[in-house]
């Protein structure tokens, strides 16, 4: 496929602008361009046939199974759209007077208190932009809860070896020490390697509950009674919230502060580079340190955002928590569970699993024995299932597992799917067994085949350069 660079030819246009009703402004010199932009020149009907190549290309849910683990790639529902698309929140401006937005402050403050609900949290800001977003968002309210107790000594945050990457980064950015914490051969947090680590350096512990093997941590009030005694505060990373929510409550296990992926959980768009949501929920203590939207406010850990947040994703989400209800939202997730541990039983004969026992919502295979013995790896079994219209699953994640393969089936997909997905699973292995060779030259039916990843990573070609 060409790139839509190499589809332009010189004078061909496709603008068509209505002429200017208001006076033109003139920039100022300084800010003009001094050379006109480098923008394709292609006509508006093979614009269209060039998006419409690439879409056939992209691969999401409505084309197939994605068990994208930890990710949550679920079924957005068109409802969800629907309501994100009326008028009334599409044509607003955010510097309008607050009584003329008062239905859209009115979502706000619903989906706030909804999430509260769900999460058994005080408080809520819709503010951060993306889970990662949010992620250091709430960790900014632990390290200024420290600060204006003039505890300034405690700078180190513990975080288990089984949390999410982005765990230790955003730690490592509030200007912390991130210390780590093993897991017991079964998956948990060691108790002891915790007891150990805390002391009056401890800021806080993050931690996700269930956590990346899919795993609800048995021993979690514990966990956060000891870091509590030692002074720290406990915060909860949401991206496993899934198959929990209405079920059990971070703010009940002893959590101060959560963030949550409104992607994950509530079903909005995933990807793609946003825009996305990172609600921010706290305890009555911390309250004061959340963002602030107009008011200033002192102790404040100050604006993360501009305005209100990404509001059209907000709507998204609180008609999938109205859609659902008091009685749906637990039922979700219960059968998030169900699905993640019918797949599981589907291929525990085939595949060696990294735990034993029922799971959450998702879990982790490994291929770890298959790469010594037989020379194919959790790569290539992914690679192959390219091959049969799946989207491979989570590839060497967690890292406390060698040659991962971590699978989320999600709830919204049917028993039946469920079924023919596990069937594609077990046949990939069985040709790998078979020839194990062949396996390294998979995918061979899709548009790009198996790249040089090493190239890749060392020569990476990131933007078009014209030729002179």
């Amino acid at each position: 496929m060409k790139l839509v660079f190499e589809k332009s030819r010189p004078g061909v246009s496709n603008i068509y602008l209505d002429r200017c009703d208001v006076p033109a402004y003139e920039l100022d010199e300084k800010y003009l361009r001094k050379t006109e932009a480098a923008l394709p020149e292609i006509s508006e009907n093979d614009l269209s046939r060039h998006y419409s190549e690439l879409e056939r290309r992209a691969y999401g849910v409505n084309n197939g199974f994605y068990p994208l683990g930890s990710c949550t790639m679920k079924y957005n529902p068109k409802i969800n759209e629907a309501a994100a698309s009326l008028e009334g929140f599409t044509q607003i401006h955010p510097l309008q007077p607050a009584e003329t937005v008062k239905g859209c402050r009115e979502v706000l403050d619903l989906t706030e208190k909804y999430l509260c609900e769900i999460t058994g949290m005080d408080a809520m800001t819709l503010a951060p932009a993306a889970g990662a977003h949010g992620e250091f968002t709430g960790m900014m309210l632990i390290k200024r809860y420290h600060e204006l107790r003039n505890d300034k000594k405690r700078t180190k945050v513990i975080v288990p070896d089984s949390s999410h990457g982005t765990n230790p980064a955003t730690g490592t950015m509030n200007g912390m020490q991130v210390v780590s914490v093993p897991s017991t051969e079964d998956g948990y947090v060691d108790l002891e390697a915790l007891k150990a680590a805390v002391n009056d350096e401890t800021a806080g512990l993050m931690l996700t509950n269930p956590n990346t093997l899919g795993l609800f941590d048995r021993n979690i009030e514990e966990i956060t009674r000891i870091v509590h005694e030692a002074g720290g505060l406990c915060y909860y990373d949401g991206a496993n919230m899934n198959p929990i929510m209405g079920v059990v409550r971070p703010g009940d296990m002893g959590f101060d502060c959560i963030h949550l992926n409104l992607h994950k959980t509530f079903s909005t768009p995933h990807g793609g580079g946003g825009p996305g949501a990172g609600a921010v929920g706290c305890k009555e203590f911390l309250k004061e340190y959340l963002p602030y939207d107009e008011e200033y406010s002192e102790k404040s850990v100050g604006k993360v955002r501009g305005f209100h947040g990404n509001f059209l994703v907000v709507v998204r989400a609180l008609a999938y928590i109205l859609s659902l209800g008091k009685e749906g939202i637990p039922a979700s997730a219960e059968m998030a569970v169900v699905n993640a541990n019918y797949m599981k039983a589907l291929l525990k004969d085939t595949y060696t699993m990294a735990n034993e026992g029922y799971c959450m919502h998702e879990f982790v295979m490994t291929l770890e024995k298959e790469k010594k013995e037989y020379g194919f790896s959790a790569l290539d079994i992914a690679k192959g299932l390219l091959d049969r219209g799946i989207h491979p699953p989570t590839m060497y994640f967690p890292l406390i597992v060698h040659e991962a393969l971590m699978a989320e089936p999600t709830e919204t997909e049917s028993r039946e799917t469920l079924e023919e997905a596990s069937a594609q699973f077990i046949e990939v292995y069985q040709e790998a067994l078979k020839d194990p060779a062949s396996m390294h030259n998979k995918p061979e039916l899709t548009p790009i085949g198996r790249p040089d990843e090493v190239t890749a990573a060392r020569k990476p070609v990131l933007r078009y350069l014209p030729e002179e």
